[in-house]
């Protein structure tokens, strides 16, 4: 069991099952949502994804049609992010997370997009786009 909070800790939540697919994301739209050089991302089933609290401190955004960020209206942080094509898992930031992870991260994705003052120094594998098999 996973749980974790926003920035003002109005909205928590839980994690029932595991955190799959998890990549440092470097395009712009993860850069610009973080404000971050990357963001670090996973999947969850949406079936093992509880809010505790805040629910209704939830606003959404929909940037592209039918995919919507879900954020807290009090402190701006992002809790998850839903896509209608694929309604069994959400996509949720690590930085949520209170709980420590036992996942690890696969990979550095859209590297070619990385803001031009980072220095990228991995050991992990680095993609152009998203990591093969996605």
């Amino acid at each position: 069991m996973y749980t974790g909070s926003c920035l003002c800790g109005e909205v928590s939540v839980e994690v029932s099952g595991s955190i799959t697919s998890i990549i440092h994301c470097h395009c712009s739209l993860c850069r610009k949502n973080s404000g971050t050089a990357f963001a670090t991302n996973g999947f969850v089933n949406t079936d093992d994804f509880t809010i505790t609290k805040g629910q209704a401190l939830l606003s959404e955004y929909s940037f592209k049609v039918g995919r919507i960020r879900y954020f807290c209206k009090c402190c701006g942080s992002p809790v998850y992010s839903s896509n209608n094509d694929d309604k069994s898992r959400i996509r949720i930031r690590l930085g949520i997370f209170d709980s420590d992870i036992t996942e690890q991260v696969l990979s550095h994705n859209f590297v070619t997009s990385k803001a031009n003052w980072e220095k990228l120094e991995t050991s992990l594998p680095c993609y152009e786009k998203h990591e093969p098999g996605r």
